[in-house]
């Protein structure tokens, strides 16, 4: 019943969507449904096929094999008349560094054909929710490079797209502008834009409603992400220590121990069965790991993923 649901809403959706590259399998007959309104996450480090999958999309590149809907229009069929209802927004958008941030908008406008009535009032608007509105005037190439994805995401949104994709879009940003470009994303969200966004950090992932984890063009699980943590069915602790780093393979080796991950001085340790936490830690101290404390935690987004690859 559920399935029927989605299928009914999708406004993204992939029937054994597929993109090789001589001998590489970039995108590997991916099937998605991703409903009206979502902000949808797909999730993976470099080389998942997560930039592939936006080009095909978007009608940028073509499938190897398979097909895909975006607003109701096949990629195969209607790649063009795709790129009216969506605005994409590239790892390396391309702004203009020699105009300004209003010459960029313009330019923008002037390629999706924006009535020139319907101008004014839309500019002002982009200018307005990208805090833009003081650098009208500055030349893109002096922008910062939080500053320079908001402009670029207020000349994809020049013409009022149904879809938003984009593509790594925080990618070495600073904190504080990938907070306020996030700011900007929920504000569309209820505006009822729908939008997909890539991402290789998994602590943006959180803030999707939903989220599919990507590696080598597979979906590996697709869920909210409050699902997708509590996927792993196992329960874990992080262990702090100060020879966390040259522990990792002797406690991979343990008994009862289904993972191990390392996050600077500390170690996630994924726990086989119902063996008590206690024990495992008082085999490492038997093994000779300076176990300075522990905690039981709940499993993050990485410890799913890196479970799931290994």
């Amino acid at each position: 019943m559920q399935r029927r649901y989605i299928m009914a809403e999708a406004i993204i959706k992939t029937e054994k969507l597929t993109k090789s590259f001589a001998d590489n399998l970039a995108v590997d007959r991916l099937n998605l449904d991703i409903r009206k309104g979502e902000l949808y996450g797909l999730v993976g480090p470099d080389g998942a096929g997560k930039s592939t999958t936006m080009r095909l999309l978007t009608g940028i590149m073509d499938a190897t094999s398979g097909n895909a809907w975006v607003a109701g229009r096949s990629i195969l069929t209607d790649g063009e008349s795709i790129k009216e209802k969506i605005g994409y927004m590239s790892q390396r958008f391309g702004l203009y560094e020699d105009l300004t941030v209003m010459e960029n908008i313009i330019f923008y406008a002037d390629i999706y054909e924006v009535p020139g009535e319907e101008r004014p009032a839309r500019i002002e608007r982009l200018l307005g929710f990208s805090n833009l509105t003081p650098f009208k005037d500055r030349l893109a190439g002096k922008l910062s490079g939080g500053m320079k994805q908001k402009l670029g995401l207020a000349c994809a949104l020049v013409h009022t797209p149904e879809v938003l994709f984009l593509d790594e879009p925080t990618n070495g940003v600073d904190p504080v502008s990938r907070r306020d470009f996030w700011r900007i994303l929920y504000g569309l969200l209820r505006e009822g834009v729908t939008i997909m966004v890539s991402t290789a950090y998994l602590d943006e992932a959180e803030r999707c409603t939903r989220i599919g984890l990507m590696h080598k063009g597979k979906i590996l699980i697709e869920d909210v992400p409050k699902n997708v943590r509590s996927s792993l069915h196992h329960p874990m602790i992080e262990v702090w220590s100060d020879d966390a780093r040259s522990s990792l393979d002797l406690i991979k080796n343990m008994g009862g121990v289904a993972g191990v991950s390392l996050y600077g001085d500390r170690l996630h340790i994924t726990i086989e069965g119902k063996v008590p936490a206690a024990q495992i830690v008082d085999s490492l101290k038997r093994l000779g790991v300076d176990v300075k404390d522990f905690r039981d935690i709940l499993p993050s987004l990485e410890d799913v993923f890196i479970s799931m690859v290994e």
